[in-house]
């Protein structure tokens, strides 16, 4: 599943017709995780560090990716899948899906899930999730940052169809280039935040779509983007 997953995000990922990414499941869970008859002794720890492998490329790939990539969940998302909620730039959620990372109560603390998890959430929600294993609701996701919003269920692919439209209808070297400075500002300190952003403007407006936006702008037009 990791494997088909880093795929289809690589699909297409350079052509200039892609704007947007959504991961969604079927049925009542959008992910439980890992497959844990996986990671018995019998396979060793030689597979086991490939199947840990492969999902932290995975996630690494959706924050690195030239597209924004929303999570539509709909149901439970626990453990590697609560990581992938976590790991997506956004995240919209039915009112009826909940989040855990329940590694600790079967013995395999969630430590990878933690990572994306303690860059979504502040640290003491964090742990608490990660310690006692016990899942928060859509509304406690979003109140502690894991979502973006949340909406009822029959509204759920509408919602997150109107946030993907609206950034299709947008120029992808603005918004790629946005997306990488975004990440790459976000855990430096101020003064080097700001060099780092101070610089992505200026690259932004160097664009050629950069350009187009603001004489559109100035001419009170609709821009048309390069793509």
């Amino acid at each position: 599943m990791l494997k088909s997953l880093r795929s289809d995000i690589l699909h297409e990922a350079e052509s200039k017709d892609l704007k947007v990414i959504i991961i969604s499941a079927e049925g009542p869970v959008f992910s439980s995780g890992h497959d844990l008859k996986e990671l018995t002794d019998e396979q060793g720890s030689e597979h086991h560090s490939e199947v840990f492998q492969t999902c932290a490329e995975v996630m690494m790939l959706i924050q690195n990716h030239p597209v924004p990539v929303i999570a539509m969940v709909n149901g439970l998302a626990t453990a590697a899948g609560c990581q992938l909620v976590a790991s997506c730039d956004i995240a919209v959620a039915s009112d009826k899906s909940s989040f855990a990372t329940p590694g600790v109560n079967i013995g395999l603390f969630c430590s990878t899930p933690g990572v994306a998890l303690g860059r979504a959430v502040p640290r003491k929600v964090a742990l608490e999730m990660l310690f006692t294993g016990e899942p928060i609701s859509a509304q406690e996701a979003l109140l502690h940052g894991l979502l973006s919003r949340v909406v009822p269920a029959d509204q759920l692919e509408e919602e997150t169809m109107r946030i993907a439209r609206k950034i299709a209808s947008l120029s992808r070297p603005v918004v790629s280039l946005g997306k990488a400075a975004f990440y790459k500002q976000v855990h430096q300190d101020l003064r080097t935040a700001y060099h780092l952003a101070s610089q992505t403007m200026v690259d932004n407006v160097a664009l050629q779509d950069g350009q187009e936006g603001i004489k559109a702008f100035i001419q009170k037009r609709k821009p048309v983007w390069s793509h």
